[in-house]
């Protein structure tokens, strides 16, 4: 094929954009990403050659400073690619959600955005923070096809065209802006390759050129990384700061992790893992287009796979690190690996040895553990949803604020337990949107008066994951929203005598409310939870709460409405009033609305948009005619 010209698709455009013209903290990562992707092009060929001996080689990554020109070209001997290949991985983003990603770029700091291109895998892109021009030069390996040259200013298009190279591979070389002739130093080179690369199980070379004595030049080529796979090294004789080198070139993130695992298992499945928890959370760990294990596997020092889904559970995909078996087949597909009974085990160990550490961590260092979960404790809640055998385990690790504590204290379920009253039987939360609501939350009158502490969910998944912890070590965990409370004999001997008597002295009062309200709820009574506000609506012992319901609303899903019960505070003077007033005229049509108003009032104490806010804004004011003229009347009568 001849040379042809083409436009970079837009997304493609905006990023480039961004990336030259914007101000980084750290251009230093250009050469870990191209040194990266040079890596995972070694990998795969080298994979492919496990069952084609003709594509094996002396694999080697090399970087080849030109001063006198003003170039550096950094080279593999890696699977290459085909013309197609190339247009389609360097011409577009082959990833949905691109706009949220290029969004993203644009709101952070720009000391973020390197961190940002590594999690999204579009590293090349980075060179032009230093490149005026960049050719690439690639040839698949096994394939007939011609060698293809890629070239661009990055600019609004680039060319690709046929070249004559018989290696395959890929070679890119940089022609550097003037201001970043400081790439073109051997010490700089060696620099970042020491700080970014340095684990890197291939040879990264150094291609120099010396001056002789005779003042004739010749180039010298140079290791100049250990390829030490660190996982396999004993941990007492690895540095932190090693450790922290090796997750930065795993995870391209610039922090340093929370915690690392380094552990090693023997017997029915033997293996190495070094893992890592991060400290933050990328923002993209939640989109499912941008979804991938974070661990990768080798075996026997081959890299198989950085995608393995039945290595780790889903909800520990925050996971980053590697897993290197000695009894997995190196011809094993990547189609077989989930189901095979070897990583199954491995899962096993692995699950294992992770919550163990995090418990240890949450026992320990609490301050560490309380950052941890501010950021990963969602995806610990998905595991007590999903992972049945470790549930308990994993419940353990739950954190929830409470009303006993300030804002951002955080107790467990043992915490709480143990420090529960004599006469508390339950495990008390309520949930809704935020903590500022909840705290007024008429639900929690009774219990507030008891000094009983109550627990605040107030995250989304919070309602769905309580559904797999109906108790903790024996004891019930109880919305405060629903059925009924577990009292004393006393307490609850007092709080029946009282609601019967109530019920027996209003009969007539909540058969009119329950007549009237019939299409909306399925029953009115007397409360037991209640001290100060007039009404609330109660959920059935196994209903779904209201909370629940909004949850599957936003999420566009069909839930069938559910009757509620509304429950009245017996002591409220505002029963009397309606009682009198029935007994006074029970076809007063003012008693339909002020039912009206009571189911109102009850919603949106739950926080629930009315579905008539007109209809209710004019009944307020209604009542505040009423009550002008009554105190009006009462002046004047004086």
């Amino acid at each position: 094929m001849s040379e042809e010209t083409r436009k970079y698709q837009t997304e493609v455009q905006e990023l480039l954009n961004l990336v030259i013209h914007s101000l980084y903290s750290n251009k230093d990562i250009f050469l870990r990403e191209l040194i990266a992707n040079a890596a995972d092009a070694i990998d795969k060929v080298r994979f492919e050659s496990l069952t084609n001996p003709a594509l094996k080689a002396e694999w080697q990554i090399k970087i080849e400073p030109d001063k006198p020109r003003g170039i550096i070209k950094i080279s593999d001997n890696g699977i290459g690619m085909t013309r197609n290949e190339l247009i389609e991985n360097i011409g577009t983003i082959a990833k949905s959600g691109t706009r949220e990603y290029l969004a993203s770029l644009k709101k952070n700091d720009s000391k973020d955005i390197p961190e940002l291109i590594g999690q999204f895998g579009v590293g090349f892109y980075s060179a032009f923070m230093v490149a005026d021009k960049i050719e690439l030069l690639t040839k698949r390996a096994g394939s007939e096809e011609k060698a293809t040259l890629w070239t661009s200013k990055g600019e609004s298009s680039y060319t690709v065209d046929d070249a004559d190279t018989t290696e395959h591979g890929t070679s890119i070389t940089i022609h550097l802006k003037p201001d970043c002739k400081i790439y073109l130093e051997d010490w700089k080179i060696q620099e970042i390759v020491k700080k970014y690369s340095d684990f890197i199980e291939h040879p990264i070379k150094l291609i120099s050129v010396k001056k002789k004595k005779d003042e004739s030049s010749a180039p010298e080529d140079e290791v100049i990384n250990s390829q030490k796979a660190i996982w396999l090294r004993p941990a007492n004789e690895i540095t932190e700061e090693e450790y922290k080198q090796f997750y930065g070139h795993l995870s391209h993130f610039e922090t340093d992790p929370l915690l690392h695992i380094h552990y090693s298992a023997e017997g029915t499945s033997e293996f190495r893992a070094l893992l890592y928890i991060p400290t933050k959370a990328p923002f993209d760990l939640l989109m499912p287009e941008h979804h991938k294990v974070g661990v990768h596997l080798y075996i026997k020092r081959v890299f198989i796979t950085d995608n393995c889904p039945g290595l780790l559970p889903d909800y520990l995909r925050f996971v980053k690190g590697v897993v290197d078996s000695s009894d997995l087949p190196l011809n094993i597909s990547r189609e077989m690996l989930q189901d095979n009974p070897g990583i199954h085990k491995i899962n096993k160990n692995l699950v294992r040895k992770i919550i163990s550490e995090l418990k240890n961590l949450l026992e320990k260092d609490r301050e560490k553990y309380n950052s941890f979960f501010n950021d990963f404790g969602r995806f610990i809640k998905e595991g007590v949803h999903s992972d049945f055998q470790n549930k308990d385990k994993l419940t353990e690790l739950l954190l929830f604020e409470s009303i006993d504590n300030p804002t951002g204290k955080l107790v467990s379920l043992k915490e709480y337990a143990g420090k529960m009253p004599a006469d508390q039987k339950e495990i008390y939360y309520v949930s809704g949107e935020s903590r500022a609501a909840l705290e007024k939350s008429p639900h929690l009158e009774f219990l507030r008066s008891k000094k009983f502490d109550i627990l605040l969910m107030t995250d989304p998944i919070d309602e769905w994951i309580l559904q797999s912890i109906p108790d903790y070590a024996g004891v019930k965990l109880k919305s405060v929203g629903k059925g009924d409370f577990e009292l004393d004999e006393k307490t609850k001997s007092e709080k029946e005598d009282k609601t019967k008597k109530a019920g027996e002295e209003h009969k007539t009062l909540l058969e009119f409310l329950k007549k009237q309200l019939e299409s909306e709820i399925k029953d009115v009574r007397f409360s037991s939870r209640l001290t100060e506000s007039p009404c609330c609506l109660v959920s059935g012992e196994h209903d779904p709460s209201i909370q629940m319901e909004k949850i599957f609303k936003a999420m566009n899903r069909e839930m069938p409405k559910m009757k509620r019960i509304l429950e009245l505070n017996p002591d409220h003077p505002l029963v009397e009033s309606l009682q009198g007033l029935y007994n006074k005229n029970a076809a007063d049509p003012k008693l339909a609305e002020y039912a009206e108003l009571l189911y109102d009032q009850a919603l949106l104490t739950e926080g629930v948009s009315l579905a008539d806010p007109v209809k209710f804004s004019r009944r307020i004011a209604m009542l505040m005619v009423d009550g002008i003229k009554g105190s009006l009347k009462d002046e004047n009568s004086k």
